[in-house]
């Protein structure tokens, strides 16, 4: 799997995390059929909120990982160019 692949999942999954978050917000405080449910309406909102951060959270983390090992990655790539450069311009 390409790194591109993986961010544009990882940025999925954290979408899918925000999405689930906020349904589960709406269920605890605007939706009226919750209310109705009684206990279960809140273990719907709840659970909605705890998948949310499943998906949301690692995947934050993660990202950050990648990102950075791609950024080091770059800076290395940069430098080395640079030094090739300057030997060259030496000759």
């Amino acid at each position: 799997m390409t790194e591109e692949r993986l961010i544009f999942l990882l940025k999925t999954s954290i979408c899918i995390g925000i999405f689930l978050i906020l349904l589960g917000i709406y269920f605890h405080l605007y939706s009226d059929y919750m209310e109705t449910l009684g206990v279960t309406g809140i273990i719907i909102s709840a659970v909605c909120i705890a998948i949310g951060m499943v998906f949301s959270l690692p995947t934050k983390m993660y990202l950050t990982l990648v990102l950075m090992r791609r950024e080091a990655h770059l800076k290395a790539n940069d430098k080395a160019q640079k030094r090739k450069n300057n030997l060259n311009n030496i000759d």
